[in-house]
């Protein structure tokens, strides 16, 4: 089954979301804040993706960090760690279907090409 990981209040979420409940597909959603965020997935979607890719440096919460804190994370070991502290820092969504790559952030064509 695809998952999408994310957090429910975000808009490129509702947009994916609404993309695949439109085009009938069976999914589940896996919100960060309300189930959590498992050490091994983030360590298998970073192997997968790199550590630079899942980082949201554009978003409101990397804005909010201390400059000390964003000038520490320079390697997967350092963002993972605060991506399991602070899980709104990834960037979302990230599909997961089977025998797929795993896919970051929403776009019609990508999305119609893993559906």
């Amino acid at each position: 089954m695809i998952v999408m990981y994310g957090i429910k209040n975000c808009d490129t979420i509702k947009k994916a979301r609404r993309f695949l409940e439109a085009n009938n597909v069976d999914y589940r959603f896996h919100d960060y804040r309300a189930d959590g965020l498992d050490a091994e997935f983030l360590h298998s979607a970073i192997k997968e993706l790199g550590w630079e890719a899942l980082l949201n440096t554009r978003g409101t919460t990397w804005r909010k960090l201390d400059e000390s804190v964003r000038n520490s994370i320079t390697d997967a070991d350092s963002a993972a760690k605060l991506m399991l502290e602070m899980p709104a820092i990834i960037k979302r969504p990230l599909l997961c279907a089977p025998g797929q790559p795993m896919l970051l952030g929403f776009s019609e064509s990508s999305y119609t090409q893993i559906i």
